[in-house]
């Protein structure tokens, strides 16, 4: 037994790092092989991160996006899960170093994701907030909820507008979709659950430092977005950028100051690389260096795989692929392949990307998306995305219940339940340290 206890084997074992798209993919395709699969991750369920946003606006509850990752590979006899923090590599032994033991590996994957990037402002990274757990999504709900309720008790419309000023960054498919709910809480949930509070004090900002938002879409498709955004009443602010914020005003590279005690950041994002790797192979934004196997620069048996990868074989990405659930979801696949060509001593398949498509929703009957040729926008757009979105959902049960709630929503302009969890104050600065710690 290892310190893990996990059974000692005389198969290969393969230790996948990370229960995200890319961890579980690879995961399900190894099933038939004879190898011992050991698959770790800091949490015990996979999240669906493309709905994180509907969390943190009430629009869906916490456990509708998220799926035991147990359950998920209850039939699957040749896998041990165990829920553990990785803290390092010691490749030259082939050791992997965790918080509850050592464990050995014959391959060793790297599947970690990804988290905010703040390009490195301390002062920002301090009093602003990411979305990319569920935590962090929870408590934005219940900050929310709390900014609407302690609204109530001013009277001073230049003391409610900071509560209710949200101000989002990063115009990607995350900030639009996230400054399009917060619209929609503004238009629908607003005059219903607190008449009292005039509906445009509550502001909603979304500033992207590039040229247009979606830069990975069409031209076209970002003006679409662009004019449905402000059609919903949101303030969007191109070429403009965030100097500073002390969780009190945001300074904006224009001039232009927003008093707000609420930055939403997804301006970006980072790999989270392991300790123990050679510096040489860890890029600035923390994504690994691989080859067209995914494997490690400098090693043979260590692979990486979705966005702590950083792979450069397709010029149609010569800056890596993007950081998106199918990039991972393919390598994983593809990998898995590749694990069993090497063990039977055949080629291996260099990876390439086929690509899906893109889509983002801007809110109710709104959407864009783009597959090859085909470019929509408006209702039938929101259709598909909302039917691509359902049927990427883990477990029968997740896809039911976040269906009925779609359903319902549509018909009562209703949200979730819009209750504070936790007693007290949200505080940022005391959310990020809870996360980090």
């Amino acid at each position: 037994m290892s310190q893990l206890n996990i059974p000692e084997t005389n198969d290969p074992r393969v230790v996948i790092v990370g229960g995200g798209f890319g961890g579980i993919n690879l995961a399900k395709h190894l099933k038939n092989l004879p190898v011992q699969v050991v698959l770790l991750d800091r949490n015990n369920y996979h999240l669906f991160q493309p709905l994180l946003y509907q969390v943190s606006t009430a629009g869906l509850e916490p456990d509708s996006i998220a799926f035991p990752l147990r359950g998920i590979f209850r039939k699957q006899k040749n896998l041990v899960f165990r829920m553990a923090e990785v803290t390092g590599v010691r490749a030259a032994e082939n050791i992997l170093e965790t918080g509850i033991g050592e464990l050995r590996y014959d391959y060793l994957v790297f599947a970690t994701g990804s988290n905010t990037n703040f390009f490195g402002n301390k002062t920002i990274e301090a009093q602003a907030i990411g979305m990319k757990s569920l935590i962090e999504a929870v408590q934005i709900r219940n900050y929310v909820v709390k900014q609407f309720e302690e609204s109530l008790l001013l009277s001073d419309p230049e003391e409610i507008k900071p509560k209710l000023n949200f101000v989002m960054v990063g115009g990607g498919p995350t900030g639009v979709e996230l400054a399009g709910a917060f619209a929609e809480l503004r238009k629908y949930i607003l005059p219903k659950d607190y008449p009292s509070i005039p509906q445009n004090l509550m502001n909603v900002y979304l500033v992207e430092a590039g040229p247009r938002l979606l830069a990975s879409f069409t031209e076209k498709t970002s003006e679409t977005t662009l004019k449905s955004l402000e059609e919903l009443g949101v303030r969007v602010m191109l070429s403009t950028h965030v100097n500073e914020y002390d969780g009190k005003v945001v300074t904006l590279s224009n001039g232009e100051q927003i008093k707000s005690h609420s930055l939403l950041w997804s301006a970006g994002v980072k790999g989270v690389p392991v300790a123990g790797l050679p510096a040489d192979i860890l890029l600035p934004n923390g994504r690994i260096l691989v080859n067209e196997f995914n494997q490690v620069k400098g090693y043979e048996n260590i692979y990486a795989i979705g966005d702590i990868a950083q792979m450069t074989n397709d010029s149609r990405f010569p800056k890596g692929y993007p950081m998106v659930a199918q990039v991972a979801i393919q390598q994983g696949v593809n990998l898995a392949k590749n694990i069993k060509l090497g063990m039977q001593k055949k080629p291996v398949i260099a990876f390439h990307y086929k690509d899906l498509g893109s889509m983002a929703t801007i809110g109710r009957n709104r959407a864009v998306v783009e597959m090859g040729k085909l470019k929509m926008h408006g209702f039938f757009a929101w259709v598909v995305w909302m039917v691509v979105h359902l049927m990427s959902l883990l477990g029968f049960r997740n896809k039911l219940v976040v269906f009925i709630n779609w359903f319902y929503r549509y018909f009562t302009f209703e949200r979730g339940t819009r209750i504070i969890i936790k007693r007290g104050a949200a505080n940022i600065v005391k959310l990020r340290q809870t996360i980090e710690h």
